[in-house]
């Protein structure tokens, strides 16, 4: 097994334990093209549940200043939470299913 595969892979697999540390020491360290450019997709993909999550809150604290607040902000709120919820679990999947293909091309 070549190292710049099992490293870019394991940028990927890094949403298990080590997220964001991970792809930027894997990116500052390696020589590679290949793996920098997983490193960096990786990282990306690491950093937008983040956005995801806080994203609703903004969300919620402009709702009240739009027409009824009540009624907006509680299908900004839940709206907001669902779409969280989905995006989370297609990048985790995304993430998963990037790191074994990169396995298997080796």
């Amino acid at each position: 097994m070549q190292t710049n595969k099992l490293l870019s892979s394991l940028c990927y697999f890094s949403i298990f334990f080590a997220p964001f540390l991970f792809p930027i020491i894997v990116y500052f360290i390696a020589d590679e093209h290949e793996v920098k450019r997983h490193a960096k997709k990786s990282l990306l993909s690491h950093i937008i549940p983040v956005v995801t999550i806080i994203a609703p809150f903004f969300l919620f604290l402009f709702a009240g200043m739009f027409s009824s607040p009540e009624a907006f902000a509680f299908g900004v709120v839940i709206f907001g939470f669902i779409l969280v919820g989905i995006v989370n679990v297609v990048v985790f999947i995304y993430n998963i299913v990037m790191g074994i293909k990169i396995l298997k091309t080796v």
